[in-house]
């Protein structure tokens, strides 16, 4: 993981009118790392998640992509940040009516000047890079749970993204398929050398995956930890913390 941040947050309230969700955030996501946003339910993981890629803009506060203001920047600045960046669902998100290669190709399309051909390649090598070789011509409604998980991450995977974003990426997944993927996200950090950004409540994910983190607490309705999360199991700067890395153990 590299020192240089790919993202920084600076002094971040996140509303909805009046409703404060989170308020005073501010911390740096380090080029190559697993970053995981977690908490508790209703902390406002996904809201966080929501603002990083640019769907919700901050009530207060700054984020920025390297040295770009992304919310005080020109919507064509803010469009080509984006295409940097890739987008892992928590339903998969894949169309229903469309192959897997077809749902993997659309980015391409939208994009790029790529012949039909030459998208299809591209879309069959994203699927063989998640262990989908074989199932180009697969409807999502033909396969499982997991299998339309790493779809999703070879549609997300489609141009090339230097980040990539997870929204709870083992929900409804067995522990099987679940660790069949932690596995892959790791696999494509190592061979990619993308940034990974994750929200996610899963212990064994979290410690299995992510080397930092940020800490997001409902009640004070604000960050209360950040850092590796192996570090903060032995080292909790708060009861909180403790209390939320050490669930269901005895």
């Amino acid at each position: 993981m590299s020192d240089e941040a790919v993202i920084s947050v600076q002094n971040l309230t996140m509303a909805y009118g009046s409703n404060v969700i989170q308020r005073d955030l501010t911390f740096d996501i380090g080029r190559g790392s697993i970053f995981t946003i977690m908490g508790g339910s209703g902390c406002g993981k996904s809201t966080l998640l929501r603002h990083l890629i640019g769907l919700n803009a901050p009530a207060k506060g700054n984020i920025f992509y390297g040295e770009t203001d992304f919310w005080n920047c020109p919507a064509e600045i803010q469009n080509g940040i984006m295409q940097r960046n890739g987008v892992l669902y928590q339903s998969g998100a894949l169309w229903s009516s469309l192959t897997l290669a077809e749902n993997v190709g659309l980015a391409l399309e939208e994009y790029t000047d790529l012949s039909r051909g030459r998208i299809h390649e591209l879309a069959k090598l994203k699927l063989d890079l998640v262990g989908l070789n074989g199932f180009e011509d697969f409807y999502p409604s033909a396969i499982s749970g997991g299998m339309r998980k790493r779809a999703g991450l070879a549609r997300a995977m489609a141009l090339d993204p230097e980040i990539l974003f997870f929204d709870e990426p083992s929900a409804g997944l067995d522990p099987i398929s679940s660790k069949r993927l932690d596995d892959l996200i790791l696999q494509l950090r190592d061979s990619l050398g993308a940034t990974i950004v994750i929200v996610t409540h899963e212990l064994p994910q979290i410690f299995a995956i992510s080397n930092d983190s940020v800490f997001l607490d409902p009640e004070t309705k604000t960050m209360i930890a950040a850092g590796d999360p192996k570090e903060l199991l032995r080292n909790p700067p708060d009861p909180r913390v403790r209390e939320f890395l050490t669930r269901g153990k005895s």
